[in-house]
C-alpha cells in the first residue's frame, strides 16, 4: 500500500473521520473529562467510534490524543502517563484501521491551552518539548502521519512543529481554527500560514473546526490562492451548534449539506476533506458519497 504522501501526489482524494468529543459525549464522557481519560479507562469506546468512522468510508482516522501533551494534562494525574495514553490511543485506532485496507492512522495533537510569553507563563522551548514528547510516542506506537490542529497562534505552532521534528520525519499536517470567520482569535490569517510553515517542514497545511462551512470554503480558497501547489486539509464543524432543549450542543448540518461542500472544498483545492465538532459516522459518509 502506498503511504499517504504518495497516495496524495497520485492524485487521490482522501476522506478523514468526524468529531472525536461531541461524539464520545454522546456515548457518556461527561463535559470536563479529557477524552484522554477514556483511552485507559474505556478503550472499547475509543475502538468502537474509530471503527464506525471506518465503515462510514474514513481513509484517515484520528488518534483520542487531541489534548494528550503534558501541558494539556497538567493539572491531571494523567500528566504522567502521556507516553502511555499516546501509545495505546495509537494502537486502538491502528486496530480500527486494520477493518479495511488502505486505512491510514493520524496522530492528533491539540493545543496545549496556554498562551505563550509575553501573553501567557509559556515559553517556546516547554511547548517544543511537550510535543516532542507526545509526537515520539504517537511515531513509536505506528501513526502514519501527524496532525498538529486547531492552532490559533504562529508562536504555538512553530514550537509544536519544531518539537514534532525533532522525533520524527513522518509527514506533518499543521491546520488552524479560523474562528473569528477567516481569522483565528489571535488575528492570524490564512496567507500567514500558508507562507510560513511548509518553509519549517510542515507536507500539507489544513483548517479545522471554526465557524460556518461558507467560511471554510473561503479559508481553503485563500490558503490555494497564496500557494496553488500546495497540499490541503479541510475538515470543519457541522456548522456553528445551537443549544437544544437538554442544554446539549445540537448540530443542524445535515451529512448532504456536509458533502456538497466537501465537494466545493475539493474544487478550491482540497486533497483532504473530514469533519471536526458534531460530525458523526453519517456526516463522513455524506462526504465520501459525494467526493468518491
Amino acid at each position: 500500500m502506498d503511504g499517504f504522501l504518495e497516495r496524495l501526489q497520485a492524485g487521490e482524494i482522501l476522506v478523514a473521520d468526524g468529531a472525536t468529543g461531541t461524539n464520545l459525549q454522546k456515548m457518556g464522557l461527561v463535559s470536563g473529562q479529557p477524552p484522554e481519560a477514556w483511552v485507559l479507562e474505556h478503550p472499547e469506546k475509543i475502538l468502537a467510534l474509530a471503527e464506525s468512522f471506518v465503515d462510514a468510508g474514513s481513509d484517515i482516522i484520528l488518534t483520542c490524543t487531541f489534548g494528550g501533551t503534558r501541558l494539556r494534562l497538567r493539572e491531571s494525574p494523567l500528566a504522567e502517563r502521556v507516553a502511555e495514553i499516546n501509545h495505546r490511543a495509537a494502537e486502538l485506532a491502528r486496530k480500527a484501521a486494520s477493518k479495511r485496507t488502505g486505512v491510514l492512522v493520524g496522530g492528533s495533537l491539540g493545543p496545549t491551552g496556554l498562551l505563550m510569553k509575553p501573553y501567557g507563563p509559556a515559553t517556546p522551548e516547554e511547548v517544543a518539548a511537550s510535543y516532542e514528547e507526545q509526537a515520539k510516542a504517537l511515531s513509536e506506537a505506528g501513526v502514519d502521519l501527524l496532525v498538529i490542529e486547531t492552532m490559533f497562534a504562529l508562536d504555538e505552532a512553530q514550537s509544536a512543529l519544531e518539537g514534532a521534528r525533532r522525533v520524527t520525519d513522518l509527514p506533518i499536517v499543521v491546520s488552524f481554527s479560523y474562528d473569528r470567520g477567516v481569522r483565528t482569535m489571535m488575528g492570524v490569517k490564512p496567507a500567514q500560514v500558508m507562507t510560513k510553515y511548509p518553509s519549517l517542514g510542515a507536507n500539507i497545511i489544513g483548517a479545522n473546526c471554526g465557524t460556518t462551512l461558507e467560511n471554510m470554503e473561503s479559508i481553503i480558497n485563500e490558503y490555494h490562492s497564496t500557494a496553488p501547489e500546495a497540499l490541503l486539509w479541510a475538515k470543519p464543524n457541522a456548522g456553528l451548534p445551537e443549544m437544544g432543549a437538554d442544554n446539549q450542543a445540537v448540530y443542524k448540518v445535515t451529512p448532504e449539506e456536509m458533502g456538497e461542500f466537501a465537494k466545493k472544498y475539493v474544487a478550491a483545492g482540497a486533497r483532504i476533506v473530514g469533519g471536526c465538532c458534531g460530525s458523526s459516522p453519517e456526516h463522513v459518509a455524506g462526504i465520501v458519497r459525494a467526493v468518491k
